[in-house]
């Protein structure tokens, strides 16, 4: 076989679709090959370059060609897409890649190792945790409002007046709404507990980070987001710059300009949505702050803040922070607060 210089693999679950090229862009392999094979037939072949979509289990085989001498390269199905040329099919898709990786201005995907996978999770379950607390927190109060019942927003609240409203014989509740209510309670407790022990394994991982605690120097970053980041940019050379970092984490805003006219919209929500949340949910909380400050900071967002409102002013700031902890990790650097 001739040498194949690039490796375009389209992964699934069991049946994989691999497409060479050799040094001059010719395709020179053409092959379906199962799951169980595959890894045999990447250690037999020559150091490459081995792109994939960064898809579900993409990580994982890339960190196992890496081990044969590999060159391994993630890209966002986003920007295979306009490269398959007809019918979609795993040979298409396959070719696609090969084309899209071949690229020289072509974005890649950072290649997550075990423990930025372990640490993911984490936050993964959590996050999951919380969307089912948010999700029986909204049913709780809209059954009890059939009852004339209204609880205001929050988790706390509800925690409160839901026991409150259980030891109050006079309401209309009905023995059978009573009985449900008790077991809507326990649930509600029992996500709360474990939330807390996902929290309380979130801080032992950052208390045993020295680059998440470098990291929540920061202001509007905690333990939530520096785990997070640090598992992001455990290879802050994957990013050109800090604005190439933050336009990863959709912060910085689409653009559809024609003609010369430059037409700016709101942000481009491209990468991770959950980081991101966490970036801007930050940002929020030292806008709150910042009101009642006068540093060169604080001041820069308060004047923000009326300029162009809240909203905007926490997405900036957001921005900000994503560009100032890329640069406190590619030059191992520390945190300078404004004075």
């Amino acid at each position: 076989m001739k040498k194949i210089t690039l490796l375009g693999i389209d992964i699934a679950k069991e049946v994989f679709q691999l497409h060479g090229v050799n040094k001059l862009s010719n395709a020179i392999l053409k092959k379906k090959i199962y799951r169980s094979d595959l890894l045999k037939f990447i250690a037999n072949l020559s150091p490459c370059t081995i792109a994939m979509e960064a898809c579900g289990g993409a990580h994982y085989w890339a960190r196992q060609f890496m081990k044969f001498g590999h060159t391994v390269k993630l890209i966002s199905p986003q920007f295979v897409k306009p490269f398959v040329k007809t019918n979609k099919n795993d040979a298409h898709d396959a070719q696609a890649i090969t084309e899209a990786a071949s690229r020289p201005d072509m974005r890649f995907v950072p290649i997550k190792g075990v423990e930025q996978q372990d640490i993911q999770c984490v936050h993964r379950i959590r996050e999951r945790l919380v969307g089912q607390r948010t999700a029986l927190v909204n049913q709780i109060r809209g059954l009890l409002a059939e009852y004339g019942i209204v609880i205001p927003v929050g988790v706390a609240q509800l925690k409160k007046r839901l026991f409150e409203i259980l030891c109050d014989s006079k309401n209309e509740l009905t023995p059978i709404m009573r009985e449900l209510c008790n077991e809507l309670y326990d649930e509600l407790i029992t996500l709360a507990k474990r939330i807390k022990e996902y929290d309380k394994r979130i801080e032992n991982i950052y208390k045993s980070n020295p680059v998440c605690q470098k990291l929540a120097e920061v202001e509007g970053i905690g333990p939530l987001s520096a785990t997070m980041l640090a598992t992001v940019l455990s290879d802050p050379t994957v990013f050109e710059n800090g604005r190439h970092f933050a336009a990863f984490l959709g912060l910085v805003p689409k653009q559809h300009s024609s003609g010369g006219k430059q037409l700016l919209l709101g942000i481009s929500k491209r990468g991770d949505s959950y980081l991101r949340g966490l970036l801007i949910h930050g940002a929020r909380a030292v806008l709150y702050r910042a009101k009642k400050k006068t540093d060169k900071r604080s001041s820069w967002l308060n004047q923000l803040n009326e300029r162009r409102g809240h909203n905007r002013t926490c997405v900036a700031l957001a921005n900000k922070n994503a560009r100032i902890v890329w640069a406190l990790v590619a030059k191992n650097e520390r945190y300078k607060k404004a004075a």
